[in-house]
């Protein structure tokens, strides 16, 4: 008798030791065991993948937007999780902000908690928020299980999430270190802003710029904001031994900033996005509002020095910022960069726009695992289960075709709004098949009928993951 459920194999395996032919055996929702290919029983159920795909680690995503609840019209959990399945995303991690409550006191947690409940294609864990005076909050939202804290030291652009600055970071990062948390941190300083005339991530009332111009809104966030903010992590970092790590780093000058700091032994990591190792500001149209993002998206050169940053490991991953919001929120009537809504489209999209560019600046499937899946997972402390193909993981795998091509349609997207600026875009590698825990959860070849029914089927199968410093199991 077979003492495994499930064994997929295929020619291309990326495992935590090899790439190459293997088999992956399945005993419930772990992986057992990775054997030789042709090593395999015939009393269990077997899954091929093709010569030409590859069959990797599921995708851990740390930086999602989900805006649920009170702003689930902007997305919500079923939306996202069932995006993150077509996309290959197993775990993700929502963001504490743009949800009302905000996830940045114990009862704003619970809430978060409540309005997820199974209503998640895959597992989910949650960040919470350091805002000014929520200190007494941190240790109990941090036993309650979220994965660390995340802050912004300039406008966030909604009320319900204030900006922090060094005097409360000065209260906050002692209680962070002392608790081992990790705080992550949308790095730019307001101060640089003052000479473009043009405040504000979203808005402005300055109308001395060309408003549809994506170059006057460009100069409104010059890099000098996130130099000289993560200058300032950097030094509290070291000060007060908190683990930091950079979220969405858009400045290719801050990467001396980060490699000497990181040689030196502070603690302080970075993450960027696939819309910043893709596109390049010289190429973005007037009024295309659907690019604004904050950081913003910059020059070419700029793009080319981030790939150098993820080459020597001074960023460690490349996650979505999947932030979406209602379509008419990017006024593309109107073409305003300064009026429109600051965030990307991309959950589903990561692994491919992430490897399109890769590949062909010659990186290899390794490094595109660790980006996508092993240092995120390690991020928040969950490399023991997920992120790696390896005896006692989560039996989270993703199958694609790296060599196949594909058009973006925004309008095939899971995305609850469409509006991308991916969409037309010419990428390389279809997901195929996604697992979690041993159970598929999407698959490309099927009619849609059959796949929106063993959908519903899926929904509720998504796990929360708890953060270390819960006693959750």
């Amino acid at each position: 008798m077979s003492t495994v459920d499930l064994i997929i194999r295929g020619q291309t395996v990326v495992s935590a030791d090899a790439i190459g032919p293997a088999s992956i055996h399945v005993r419930g929702e772990k992986i057992v065991a990775v054997r030789p290919f042709a090593d395999v029983s015939n009393d269990c159920e077997i899954v091929e993948a093709g010569d030409d795909a590859v069959v990797m680690p599921g995708l851990v995503d740390t930086h999602v937007h989900i805006n649920s609840p009170g702003r689930t019209e902007w997305e919500g959990f079923r939306t996202a999780t069932r995006a993150a399945a077509a996309g290959g995303v197993t775990t993700l991690i929502d963001m504490p902000l743009n949800s009302i409550p905000p996830t940045t006191t114990l009862a704003g947690f619970q809430t978060k908690l409540d309005t997820a409940k199974d209503d998640c294609f895959v597992d989910v864990g949650f960040w919470g928020g350091v805002v000014p005076g929520n200190t007494p909050e941190l240790a109990q939202m941090f036993a309650a299980g979220v994965v660390g804290f995340k802050c912004f030291l300039v406008p966030s652009g909604v009320d319900e999430f204030p900006h922090v600055t060094e005097d409360d970071l000065r209260v906050a990062m002692p209680e962070l270190s002392r608790l081992g948390a990790m705080l992550i941190v949308h790095a730019e300083l307001p101060g640089p802003m003052s000479g473009t005339g043009i405040p504000g991530c979203h808005t402005a009332t300055d109308r001395n710029v060309c408003p549809t111009d994506y170059v006057a809104f460009l100069k409104s966030r010059p890099r000098s904001m996130e130099n000289e903010a993560i200058e300032m992590m950097i030094r509290l970092s070291r000060e007060f031994g908190t683990r930091v790590h950079i979220v969405h780093l858009s400045s290719s000058d801050a990467l001396p900033l980060l490699r000497e700091a990181q040689t030196a032994g502070v603690k302080i990591t970075a993450e960027t996005c696939p819309h910043y190792l893709h596109f390049a500001a010289e190429t973005i149209p007037e009024r295309a509002t659907e690019f604004k993002c904050c950081p913003p998206i910059r020059e070419s050169e700029n793009r080319e020095k981030l790939w150098q940053g993820l080459a020597d490991g001074t960023i460690e991953m490349v996650v979505s910022d999947h932030s979406p919001c209602p379509a008419r929120m990017k006024v593309r009537d109107t073409g305003d960069f300064m009026a429109a809504w600051g965030g990307i489209a991309s959950l589903q999209l990561r692994l491919p726009v992430t490897w399109t560019e890769a590949h062909r600046r010659g990186f290899s499937l390794r490094e595109l695992t660790n980006w996508l899946c092993t240092n995120p997972a390690r991020q928040v402390s969950l490399d023991s289960r997920k992120g790696t193909i390896a005896a006692g993981c989560d039996a989270d795998i993703t199958i694609c075709d790296p060599n196949r091509e594909f058009v973006v349609d925004a309008e095939h997207l899971e995305h609850r709004h469409k509006l991308t600026p991916y969409h037309g875009e010419l990428l390389s590698g279809v997901v195929e098949k996604t697992f979690l825990r041993g159970k598929k959860i999407y698959d490309e070849s099927h009619k849609e009928a059959q796949e929106a029914q063993e959908a519903q089927e899926q929904l509720g199968k998504g796990e929360f993951i708890y953060g270390g410093g819960s006693s959750q199991p």
